[in-house]
Parts: structure tokens; C-alpha cells; sequence
């Protein structure tokens, strides 16, 4: 039996993309899928690496981190290179949960291809459909590789239509498995109709066709070609006549299609036994599209070396390392640089990436990714440019998710406080999904993100790289306050300490605001009583007070007017009239039937159809009003349901959203209005905040 690792054969034909430079291949799907695991063993068969890891006994080359380790799961892409039969790769793993994959969104713009890695299962449907769209959108070409096709209980014929709503391009099944006992001992490759047997981390060995899969291949060859000709009339013409195509035509057909995303290719095998791992190799070998055809997709010109930064990293000896592919043509060390933003900074130094370990090397070719160093005024997304010109191309890249989930962070050493602003900075820099905010409303320090374990990694980071500890506290809600009722009541500040004395005397009336109309004053003072320059105090005075309302929050749609008032010719100053409005404020407001508000969200839920009943059971439980629902624009089998929650209802929205959805389900909310909260909550709030002020 020979090995599929000679050369001359049609299906192992030669040249083409191996002539562009490095190429780069992202190899992205849902969580649980095997990426890391695909990853491992490809870099055991290129001979990277000499053993093929385990991602559960924590020995895989990639997900090295102690955050990844801990949890079991990718956490942030990896890099590593490789070289396959004289060609050189860059594979970018990115991570599969949905609370991590803002992390490789940038990294996709670099790609010339991705691997999408897929169980066959109904049930990752939707979360499939998340991975194809981005790459549908964004013109990536892509293959589909089925894994655990060894544990497989289903046929590949029912996988495929099962597997189809979550593509917009038709899926084209390149194999079929050839099946004893229940089990996938090998496959058949459908362009070249030769039957291969899988061998445990070993390439497979080329065998003859089994007798019992003929017509099962011919059937499922037939309709390849088929879905083939649909962008092909010479294939179509050959078809009709009974003609048996070339074996170049097809090989054609195939990468002529998959460039230009027209059809998502199938392969399958079974990553953690290594099987199928070859004939993957072989087709990103020869049909990936290579740097020069990426460049032109994402917009770069030809001509100097231009580098697109998708990913920044901080590292505790090496400083700030920005991840970036290179285009056009070598960067070397010292080169200046300058970014699409307009930032001028000279490379301090190329380096290989391999996990988590940075290496020194030689300049960066075109095609390349690497790390250069200390380039600190050029961002994740940014592009830098070399030569003469002024500044580099920007290049279109999507922006980082809307955060759905958000905690609130207190230090536990005061001396930390310095560096915690900088820590998170930069935290925030190597994941522009999270953000880092001082709330103007509560005076509280947020962490914002994609969502539980996405904080929890977060701080996890802080405290092994920054040496950080922080408590995690709930996210404190801006509840306001107004009032139902009018009163009229007078402040005098009098004040006599030796030499000038204090004095304020004024009669105000309060009164309600239409919602959302604000704060106003005026005045209806007869006679001077009180001189017109102190008709500014009296509304500081006044606006002083509103801080910190009877209930202890900030006051909304409230106007007060001067009426009367007194004034001494000596006494009386900015100072006292100001004091004596809050006097008069503070008197008056009680009796003006405070009552608490709360801020009501407009919320838009993006989830699968079957799921919609279920969100909408789930919305009213969190005292939320559903507005309506409608199909999602340009996403079969998705809804947008439309609602007004409550703020205060939201924190572990995200959380319910994605256990009734698969994961897949999310959410945008925005500030709607305000609304009067009474009652028992109401009681509970207003106390729950007194308490927290003593």
C-alpha cells in the first residue's frame, strides 16, 4: 500500500500556491468543536512538534496559557508556524465560545482561508451559522472540516442537508467515509475516486476502492460534479453529454470556486486520531488563495510593506508586542513605521510567535505574520505602513461586540490604585471585547464584556500579569429620583462669627417636571427683594440639592422659583444665598411625595426561531414588556424580538439568553426612560442604598 505523501499523481498535482509566501489559515468553529486539537495535529504531522498533545491531559502546544490550561478551553487565539512539503503556513487558532470570539475577528481580516472545524450535530447548527456568516460577509474563502467522523453515528448524506441552513454557500462534500462495523476506517476522495485508509497520527494509505461503496461514491461524485457545473457551463456540457471530465478540470473547478466563494468545500476526519489531516494539508496547500490576492481583498495597494496589527499583547519582559501580517514587501528590525491614524514609531524588533513564546528572527517577508515590538501608538486594527509614504492605508475591520455582561470592581490594596487604571488599559488593548469604565451615575469602576467567564479570564490575567487582586461587587444601577407633588417653603442662612456675617433669606416653590424635560429655574421677584445678582446662587444652591435627593439619589424633572426672599446690606452674599436655597430644598422636597425611577432599556434579542417562545416567556419574568418580533434582516431562521427591561433586570440577562439558545443567543440595549418604581422593590432599593452609605 503506498502512503499519500508521494508527488506526480493527479490528485497530488504540484505548483500553484506554494509560489505566494506564506500563507495564513485561521482555523475557527464552535466551542467544543477540536480546534486546538486540529491545530495539534496538524503541527505534529508537519513535524513541528514530535508528539501530538491532548487538550484534556494539558500538554497541546497551543491554549499553553494558565487561563486556558485552568479552564479547559481557548481563551485567546494561537499562533504557530509551519512548513508543509516546501511550503510555509502561519495557523491562527481561534477561540470557539462565543464570549471569546471578538479575540480572532481581527485576525480573520489577515487570513487567506479559514478551516472551519464542525461536529455533525443539529444542535451546533446555530452556533455554525455564527462562524459562516462572519466569513460569508467578509469574502474569506473557506473549507468545513467534519470532525469525529470516527464517533459518528450518522450518515454523511444526512450530515451535509443538516448542516446546510447555517451556509449561505453551498456545501460541497469532497469525501465520503468508508464505514465497517459501525465505524469510519477510511474515505474515499471524491475528485479522484482513489479510497484511502486512515492510520492512527500517521498519513493514510492509498487502497483499493471497496466493492460494497462503489455506488455510493459514484452517486455522491455525480453530485459534487453537479454542484460544480452550477458555476462552470463546460463542466455543465460535459455532464449532460456523459462525458467524464478531466481530473485537472475538477481540481480546477474546485479551487477556482473556493476563491472565489462561491462554494464551501467539505472534508472530514478526526483531529485527535490525526486521520484525515493529510488531505486537508493538500487542499489548503493548492487551492488557498496567498498574500497578494489577500492584500487585494482587504483594499492594500501594492507596494511598500504594510502591516495590519490583529492582535496586541503586553508582555512582562518584552513590552508591547502588536501580532501583524505583513504585506508588499520585507520589514526589518529599526524600520519606521507609520499607521493609518498618523503614529510614527521605529520596530524594536521581528519575532517568530509560537504560543506563548516569542523568538528572535530575520525580516519579515511579505505574506509573513509576526510580532514586532514596541510599536505603542499603533492599535489592534490599525495598519502601519514603511517606505516614504505618509501614512498607511486603514483597513476595513469589524468593530469589537457591544458587552453584555458587566461587574463591577473594587481594589484590595489601596497601594494598587495607582496601577490598576494602567493594567486595565492595557488589558483592554490586547481585547478591545472588554472595556474599562468609571461610571459618571454611580462613581463606580466597571468591567464590561461578552460575558461571565470572559470577565472572570479577564481578571484572572490581571492578577497573573499585573500582580493585581480586585473583589468583584454588583454593578450599582442609576436610579434616579422625582417628585409627584408642589410645595413652597422658605431657607434662611444666618450666620454672625465676628466681622462680616452670613445671610440668605429666600421663599421657593417646587414643583414637578413632565419625564425627561430636566431641571429649571426661574424667577418672580417684585421689588428686589433679592438683588438679581444673586439670582445665580439661588440656582447652584438649588442644583446642589438635586446630587442627593430624600430618597439618596439624584434628582430628575424637578423646577424650583425664586418668589421672595430678603436681603442684608452687609451680610448677604453669593455663599449665603446659595446655602440658604439647599436649606430650602432640603426642607421642601420631603413634602413633595418623592418617588424612586428606574432606567428602563430599550433591549433588540437576537435569537434562533425555535428559541423565540422561550424568550418570550423569559422577558416578562424580569418585568420586561415585549414591544414586538420580527425576522432577522438577512438571517434565515433568526428572530429580533424587540422589549423595555428594566436596568436593574439586564446583569445575567446575556446568561439566560445563551442557556435557552445553545449558546448563540445575544442582545444590544440602550437607555430608554425612566420610570417610577413603588412598592416593595422600590422599599428594598431605597434601603439597600442607605445601607450601603453608612
Amino acid at each position: 500500500m503506498a502512503q499519500e505523501t508521494g508527488r506526480g499523481a493527479a490528485t497530488d498535482r504540484d505548483g500553484g500556491s506554494r509560489d505566494g509566501g506564506t500563507r495564513a489559515i485561521a482555523i475557527v468553529g464552535p466551542y467544543l468543536a477540536g480546534k486546538t486539537t486540529l491545530l495539534e495535529a496538524i503541527l505534529a504531522r508537519t513535524g513541528t512538534i514530535a508528539q501530538q498533545g491532548r487538550v484534556q491531559d494539558g500538554t497541546t502546544k497551543g491554549d499553553a496559557s494558565p487561563e486556558a490550561r485552568a479552564h479547559g478551553m481557548s481563551v485567546a487565539l494561537n499562533v504557530f508556524d509551519t512548513n508543509y512539503l516546501g511550503g510555509d503556513y502561519t495557523f491562527i487558532d481561534c477561540p470557539g465560545s462565543v464570549e471569546f470570539l471578538a479575540d480572532g475577528a481581527s485576525a480573520l481580516t489577515i487570513c487567506d482561508a479559514a478551516v472551519v472545524v464542525c461536529e455533525p450535530d443539529a444542535k451546533r447548527v446555530p452556533a455554525l451559522q455564527l462562524i459562516l456568516r462572519q466569513l460569508e460577509e467578509r469574502g474569506i474563502p473557506h473549507f468545513l472540516f467534519l470532525n469525529k467522523i470516527d464517533s459518528c453515528r450518522l450518515q454523511v448524506r444526512d450530515i451535509i442537508p443538516m448542516l446546510q441552513p447555517a451556509s449561505e454557500r453551498p456545501l460541497v462534500l469532497r469525501q465520503v467515509p468508508i464505514w465497517e462495523n459501525g465505524i469510519a476506517t477510511g474515505f474515499v476522495d471524491l475528485a479522484s475516486e482513489r479510497a484511502y485508509v486512515y492510520r492512527e497520527h500517521a498519513p493514510s494509505e492509498i487502497v483499493e476502492l471497496p466493492a460494497g461503496i462503489k455506488g455510493r461514491e459514484e452517486e455522491a461524485r455525480f453530485h459534487m460534479l453537479e454542484q460544480l457545473a452550477d458555476y462552470d457551463d463546460d463542466l455543465m456540457e460535459q455532464l449532460l453529454a456523459d462525458m467524464i471530465p478531466p481530473l485537472d478540470k475538477i481540481f480546477e473547478d474546485l479551487t477556482a470556486e473556493l476563491r472565489e466563494g462561491a462554494i464551501c468545500p467539505v472534508l472530514i476526519g478526526s483531529a485527535e486520531h490525526g486521520n484525515g489531516i493529510g488531505r486537508l494539508l493538500k487542499a489548503l496547500r493548492h487551492e488557498v488563495p496567498d498574500a497578494a490576492t489577500t492584500a487585494e481583498r482587504i483594499g492594500l495597494e501594492p507596494g511598500a510593506a504594510t502591516a495590519f496589527v490583529f492582535k496586541t499583547v503586553h508582555s512582562p519582559h518584552g513590552g508591547k508586542i502588536s501580532f501583524a501580517r505583513v504585506f508588499g514587501d520585507t520589514l526589518a528590525d529599526g524600520a519606521i513605521v507609520r499607521s493609518s491614524s498618523g503614529a510614527e514609531e521605529r520596530i524594536s524588533g521581528v519575532l517568530a510567535i509560537h504560543g506563548e513564546e516569542y523568538l528572535k528572527r530575520g525580516a519579515a517577508r511579505p505574506g509573513d505574520v509576526v510580532g514586532l515590538g514596541r510599536l505603542d501608538g499603533i492599535a489592534t486594527g490599525e495598519t502601519a505602513i514603511g517606505g516614504k509614504r505618509a501614512a498607511a492605508q486603514a483597513v476595513a475591520c469589524p468593530p469589537p461586540p457591544e458587552p453584555v455582561y458587566v461587574t463591577g470592581l473594587a481594589i484590595k490594596d489601596r497601594k494598587d490604585e495607582v496601577k490598576l487604571t494602567s493594567a486595565l488599559a492595557k488589558l483592554c488593548e490586547e481585547d478591545p471585547s472588554l472595556e474599562a469604565e468609571n461610571s459618571i451615575d454611580t462613581h463606580q469602576l466597571l468591567l464590561k464584556g461578552q460575558g461571565e467567564m470572559h470577565l472572570r479570564v479577564a481578571l484572572e490575567r490581571l492578577q497573573r500579569k499585573f500582580a493585581i487582586s480586585v473583589e468583584r461587587q454588583p454593578r450599582l444601577i442609576p436610579y434616579k429620583e422625582t417628585i409627584r407633588k408642589s410645595a413652597e417653603v422658605r431657607g434662611r442662612h444666618k450666620k454672625q462669627s465676628g466681622g462680616h456675617g452670613q445671610f440668605g433669606d429666600v421663599v421657593i416653590a417646587i414643583r414637578p417636571q413632565p419625564r425627561g424635560v430636566g431641571f429649571a429655574f426661574d424667577e418672580v421677584i417684585t421689588g428686589g427683594v433679592v438683588p438679581k445678582q444673586f439670582f445665580p446662587s439661588v440656582e447652584h444652591g438649588a442644583r446642589d440639592y438635586l446630587n442627593k435627593g430624600p430618597l439618596g439619589f439624584p434628582v430628575v424633572d424637578v423646577a424650583v422659583t425664586l418668589k421672595d426672599g430678603s436681603v442684608h446690606s452687609v451680610d448677604s452674599s453669593d455663599m449665603a444665598f446659595r446655602a440658604a436655597t439647599r436649606l430650602a430644598m432640603s426642607e421642601g422636597m420631603p413634602q413633595c411625595a418623592p418617588v424612586l425611577l428606574e432606567p428602563i432599556m430599550a433591549v433588540s434579542i437576537m435569537v434562533p426561531s425555535d428559541a423565540t417562545a422561550r424568550i418570550n416567556g423569559i422577558i416578562p419574568q424580569r418585568r420586561g414588556q415585549i414591544l414586538g418580533f420580527d425576522a432577522r434582516h438577512g438571517w434565515p431562521g433568526w428572530d429580533v424580538i424587540e422589549a423595555h427591561i428594566p436596568d436593574s433586570e439586564i446583569e445575567d440577562l446575556i446568561i439566560e439568553l445563551r442557556s435557552a439558545t445553545a449558546g448563540v443567543g445575544t442582545y444590544t440595549a440602550r437607555f430608554d426612560h425612566l420610570a417610577e418604581l413603588t412598592g416593595k422593590l422600590a422599599d428594598q432599593v431605597v434601603s439597600g442604598h442607605a445601607e450601603a452609605a453608612e
